[in-house]
C-alpha cells in the first residue's frame, strides 16, 4: 500500500453552536484552532450549525409539523362533506 494517500484519523471536538453543544468524534476533518476538553487533552476543534442535536428529525419537532400539515390538509378536502346515506 502508499504510504501518506489517506488523511489522518484522529479525534476531533465539533461544536454545535445552535444549542450550545459539544461532541467528541473520531474524524479527518483538517482544523487549525484547538479546544481543551473536560480530561485536560487538547483535541482539533470545529464549530457546525446543525447536528443531531438540534435536527428536527432528531428532536422529534420535523414529524409534529408535518401530521398537523396532513390534518389539516384532510380536514381541508374532507372535513365538511358528510358520507351519503348518513343522516
Amino acid at each position: 500500500m502508499r504510504k501518506n494517500l489517506h488523511p489522518k484519523y484522529r479525534t476531533v471536538v465539533f461544536h454545535d453552536t445552535s444549542v450550545d453543544t459539544y461532541f467528541l468524534i473520531k474524524s479527518t476533518m483538517q482544523t487549525s484552532q484547538t479546544i481543551k476538553w473536560k480530561d485536560g487533552n487538547t483535541y482539533p476543534y470545529h464549530t457546525i450549525d446543525i447536528s443531531s442535536a438540534s435536527h428536527p428529525v432528531y428532536t422529534g419537532e420535523q414529524r409534529a409539523t408535518q401530521l398537523e400539515g396532513r390534518v389539516q390538509n384532510f380536514k381541508r378536502r374532507f372535513g365538511s362533506r358528510q358520507l351519503k346515506g348518513s343522516r
